[in-house]
């Protein structure tokens, strides 16, 4: 049956679309004209673009042109342009990380290079060792003589009052200590200040004048209440034989400041401390000082049954783990705590003329490397005492020394 209209055959519908076919085989759409909107074909195309031929059944299997990438004038391609203008190219990662590393390691240098320069300039290089004489022969490491003094430069009166430092004119030397830098681990040797000691031949600091040694016996603190420092360098050469290569001081003001700059200072206090001279009011234990708590630590010596020798401990102790806070990555690392740290630091000391950073750096490591179990800490060999000051037991005196300019391992043990 012929469901057509009359005068209408079956050649009649071949040709045409959209009427349905008899033929059991699907009408091909290639026949179909394409609309593509956009700019005018290229020449050499056909009026639509070179849009390729349509999908239809090829051999029994329906080709639906994606497999050549042909479709739509698609033409393959990655990029996900229009076929027309130029493909974007991948990021070049490689390059971008190198240029990163460049950039940061350029920043860190400068940053280094500007903050030694920093630094550098703000040391106080006042003490001029040249001017000491008969010094004695150098031996092997590094020796430091760094002197805590009582001075009130720098303090006001409301200052003075808090701290308890009184109003002395002038300045005296507070506590002395020698620290040997070496291959066998860092020694820090405490010198009493009422130690016996004899006033060398010297020359006058400031006048260039020479005085001649007399013999007259003193305590140590006087040497330096005498002359400044380059007479306590020249009467420690000449009554232990070790050579002082570099000078390091710091006053009231200055150790308050760098404890409060590095935020405190954790140490376990041996026993219950209250001193009214100086204001240490400490319970026994574990506990973070601050600048003038510090202060009153390391200055009490009327409330210890060992009077100067348990306070001159009690410095070591300070001072080492006032080392091993400032070397901490909580400081080294962080510039809000770094600098205020170096600057307050570097603004108190007074070094000698030849004192470098590099110096500096290495007496602070080697003070956290006796706090850390890496070198000993002890007095000075003690004989008794004779009108108030304290003799030295010469013989240990002498083996100490020359395991020193040795650089050898410390044996020598001192009160």
């Amino acid at each position: 049956m012929n469901d057509w209209p009359e005068a209408w055959s079956d050649d009649n519908r071949g040709g045409r679309y959209g009427r349905g076919s008899a033929n059991a085989q699907p009408e091909s759409a290639r026949v179909m004209r394409q609309v593509r909107r956009g700019r005018p074909a290229p020449p050499g195309q056909d009026a639509y673009g070179g849009v390729p031929q349509q999908p239809h059944y090829v051999d029994g299997g329906y080709d639906s042109g994606y497999n050549t990438g042909q479709v739509y004038g698609g033409g393959g391609g990655r990029g996900g342009g229009d076929g027309y203008g130029p493909q974007r190219p991948a990021p070049d990662w490689r390059r971008r990380v190198k240029w990163t590393a460049i950039t940061l390691v350029t920043v860190l240098l400068v940053t280094t290079v500007a903050t030694y320069f920093w630094a550098d300039s703000k040391l106080n290089r006042e003490v001029d060792l040249s001017k000491v004489i008969e010094r004695p022969e150098k031996g092997e490491g590094t020796n430091y003589l760094i002197v805590g003094s009582d001075s009130r430069a720098g303090l006001s009166d409301e200052d003075k009052k808090r701290l308890r430092t009184g109003s002395s004119e002038g300045k005296r030397t507070d506590s002395m200590m020698i620290l040997h830098t070496g291959s066998n681990g860092p020694t820090l040797i405490s010198l009493p200040r009422d130690s016996n000691v004899e006033i060398p031949t010297f020359k006058g600091s400031e006048s260039g004048k020479t005085y001649q040694g007399t013999g007259r016996q003193v305590k140590l603190n006087a040497a330096y209440a005498e002359d400044g420092p380059e007479l306590l360098v020249r009467t420690v050469e000449f009554n232990t034989g070790l050579h002082i290569d570099h000078y390091v001081e710091i006053g009231f003001a200055g150790f308050a400041n760098i404890v409060d700059a590095a935020g405190g200072v954790e140490i376990d206090i041996p026993q219950d401390i209250k001193d009214t001279k100086s204001g240490a009011d400490f319970r026994k234990g574990k506990q973070t000082l601050n600048g003038e708590e510090a202060l009153a630590f390391v200055r009490t010596r009327y409330a210890l049954a060992g009077s100067d020798l348990d306070r001159t401990k009690n410095q070591q102790k300070f001072l080492s783990a006032l080392a091993n806070q400032v070397a901490t990555p909580g400081t080294v690392l962080n510039p809000f705590r770094l600098y205020p740290t170096m600057g307050a630091g570097l603004d108190s000391l007074i070094v000698d003329k030849d004192m470098g950073l590099f110096d500096l750096a290495d007496m602070f490591w080697s003070m956290k490397g006796v706090s850390g179990g890496e070198g000993t800490s002890m007095n000075m060999p003690l004989a008794g005492s004779s009108g108030g000051n304290l003799l030295w037991d010469k013989d240990k005196v002498k083996q100490l020394v020359n395991q020193l300019n040795n650089d050898e391992k410390v044996t020598v043990t001192g009160d």
